[in-house]
């Protein structure tokens, strides 16, 4: 229909965009590098935003650990897991990616294995929603738009005054 065929567009033009930098946060990497990166929250707000609440699904495909080490001295744990995550639209597409969580030098093995799942599956999440157009996060795999946009303030978002 005329309906679909535009809304298809809407959200082709969407995903075609880039990421502004009130969206992107920093931190540290490996080697002193500064990795810049999208928040899980704020993708998945994105992903409701073109898609709509009820437009895309989520299925975790497998989470599994991949280690369990418990420190014979300290008792401490380092827990990782894998998981992959598969994005479906509502009419038809999907892709699907991994993710991994870590957590080392954990005093709980259940409080470490709780965040490491849920990293996993947020990163996994975030791979995946990555395929599918740059404002989701597929612009942040070029390395010339991520030194630009580092660069950038963020604009300042005014509150609403309260009464």
């Amino acid at each position: 229909s005329e309906e679909e065929e535009a809304e298809h567009e809407r959200i082709k033009q969407l995903l075609k965009k880039k990421l502004g930098p009130e969206y992107l946060s920093q931190r540290q990497g490996g080697g002193g590098t500064k990795l810049t990166y999208i928040e899980g929250w704020r993708v998945i707000n994105l992903a409701n935003e073109i898609f709509g609440f009820n437009g895309w699904y989520t299925e975790i495909k497998t989470l599994e650990i991949d280690f369990i080490d418990q420190n014979p001295e300290t008792g401490r744990f380092n827990i990782g897991c894998t998981a992959i995550v598969r994005v479906w639209l509502k009419h038809g597409g999907s892709h699907e990616d991994v993710g991994y969580g870590k957590l080392e030098n954990s005093k709980s093995k259940a409080d470490a294995l709780d965040k490491c799942k849920k990293e996993a599956v947020t990163d996994a999440l975030k791979r995946t929603l990555r395929n599918f157009g740059s404002v989701l996060g597929n612009c942040l795999y070029d390395k010339h738009y991520t030194a630009e946009v580092s660069k950038m303030k963020a604009p300042k978002v005014s509150r609403p005054a309260s009464s």
